[in-house]
């Protein structure tokens, strides 16, 4: 059996693995955001999500680190070199010992001042608004130094410990949610202090599962100033693209409070979370691809670099375009059924951080690639300062007197330009094949279009009863999954997954 058959089925069984996590996790994550939201009450929701933003722009350090880390660990792994593995590890992990402080530092001088002096907050909620930040500040520490532990699962694809200890962590949020409504303190100071303890039990699996299977998951002092810089350096620039994510995504709730109530807050919250579970699906077949990608590019197999670069791109569009097109179409009926209420603009808000969801997608193999190149310099900085637009732009809008819903069509006009401008940045630096990518996009296009006929005439012909929804759905998932056999993938694609199926079906009998 050849490498890459073997890389194949790894990833194959990687996928499978994170897929039945995410089923788990979906399902446990939308339930609890239901009650957590009838327990808490929209105000106190909307609360605990932008004050925890505050946190999480704070430690934007930790987006650049991370990827950094699993980009040098992977690229190690790829070629062999057990005792860089060793030291890129160690040093990483004093990184982010560093960038504790750094966290703690800023969190209780410039978040506490901004907390108190700039965010919409009842006053009455402005003493639970403190302890929830002061929780968060501790929360984002411990996801810092859990990061290392997580980028060695990932780099050596054990993606089975990360899909079981995921289930785990929603699990334990469950019983959070059970407990919640019979504590006898404030509910938002609870939730935050039960959620910060099942984080801390969640790193304790992760460290000590490391520690014992994985060698260079022991931190020693090391000296290695030339691998401190390149991380540093590769996280610099990382970081560039991490702000502007933030502000895509923290900064636009904090630009929306500053004009509208926590209600509105609220509702992107809701938003977001339909978009997480959605994500899910393409996310976790990215996680699989993710350290072929950048194995191959250190072993200098570009052939196969840029077949998994081109082969993710289309296969993440296609599994958010199963998942998210039902969601999109019977976006009212399907938050009313989950929330029992949908707070103002949670509907278009949800449709439209699908969409920007959707186009995200179909970047982030293209991002992978960018990050085992190495030369982030030019990609970051174009890509980046048009994402960072977001803030700016969405201000002026809102201070003009633009609806809420504004900042997401720039959002989602941003996020088309920056996936167009990633094509020909990465081209310039490895001669990706531009041409064949965007006969890509007209597939994808095409496959689409075919797969929303049928199902949307059915939606506004029939009516929106239980029974008819679900016909709508199953509409929805055969004209998809139809759609993409004949129209998205290949024939020698084609015949391999028939010739599965048949294989599937002999077995059976």
């Amino acid at each position: 059996m050849t490498d890459t058959s073997v890389n194949n089925k790894r990833i194959a069984k990687n996928s499978l693995l994170l897929y039945i996590r995410t089923f788990f996790v979906m399902l446990i994550s939308l339930y609890t955001s239901r009650v957590v939201l009838k327990v808490l009450g929209i105000e106190d929701y909307g609360i605990y999500n932008v004050v925890g933003g505050i946190v999480v722009m704070m430690g934007l350090l930790n987006g650049a680190m991370s990827v950094s880390t699993q980009r040098f660990l992977t690229y190690e792994l790829g070629k062999g070199n057990i005792e860089n593995l060793k030291v890129v590890f160690s040093t990483s992990m004093l990184i982010y010992l560093m960038l504790c402080i750094i966290l703690l530092f800023f969190g209780e001088t410039i978040g506490v001042w901004f907390l108190n002096t700039h965010l919409v907050i009842p006053p009455e909620r402005l003493k639970a608004a403190n302890w929830v930040f002061q929780l968060s500040i501790i929360a984002s520490m411990n996801t810092l130094l859990v990061n290392p532990y997580n980028a060695c699962i990932i780099a050596h694809e054990r993606m089975n410990v990360y899909a079981y200890v995921s289930i785990l962590d929603v699990s334990l949020k469950l019983f959070i949610v059970f407990l919640l409504p019979i504590v006898p303190f404030d509910r938002l100071i609870s939730y935050g202090s039960l959620i910060l303890t099942c984080q801390l039990a969640i790193t304790m699996i992760y460290r000590i599962y490391c520690m014992r299977n994985f060698l260079e998951c022991h931190f020693v002092f090391v000296r290695e100033k030339k691998i401190f810089k390149e991380i540093l350096s590769f996280s610099g620039w990382n970081l560039y693209g991490s702000v502007s994510t933030l502000l895509k995504t923290q900064g636009l709730n904090i630009v929306i409070n500053m004009f509208f109530s926590p209600v509105v807050n609220a509702s992107r919250a809701i938003a977001v979370q339909v978009s997480h579970a959605t994500s899910q699906f393409f996310s976790n077949f990215y996680i699989a691809f993710r350290p072929q990608i950048i194995k191959y590019y250190a072993q200098g197999d570009i052939d196969n670099t840029y077949r998994l670069v081109l082969s993710s791109t289309r296969y993440s569009y296609y599994l958010m375009l199963l998942v998210s097109f039902p969601i999109l179409l019977m976006t009212p009926e399907i938050i009313n059924l989950w929330l029992g209420q949908s707070p103002s603009y949670s509907i278009l808000f949800t449709r439209l951080i699908l969409l920007i969801t959707i186009v995200d997608s179909t970047s982030h193999p293209l991002m992978t690639l960018a990050q085992a190149i190495g030369k982030l310099k030019v990609y970051q900085t174009t890509v980046s300062t048009v994402l960072l637009l977001n803030v700016p732009l969405s201000y002026c809008f809102l201070k003009v007197g633009y609806a809420p819903d504004t900042v997401f069509w720039i959002s989602l006009l941003l996020s088309i330009i920056c996936l167009i401008l990633r094509v020909f940045l990465i081209n310039r630096l490895v001669d990706f094949p531009v041409i064949r990518y965007f006969i890509q996009l007209i597939i994808m296009s095409t496959v689409t279009i075919v797969a929303v006929v049928i199902p949307f005439i059915c939606y506004n012909m029939l009516p929106h009863t239980i029974a008819y929804l679900i016909i709508i759905l199953i509409l929805c998932l055969l004209s998809t999954t139809i759609s993409v056999f004949y129209f998205g993938i290949t024939s020698q694609e084609r015949k391999m997954l028939i010739n599965i199926i048949k294989k599937r079906l002999l077995k059976n009998d």
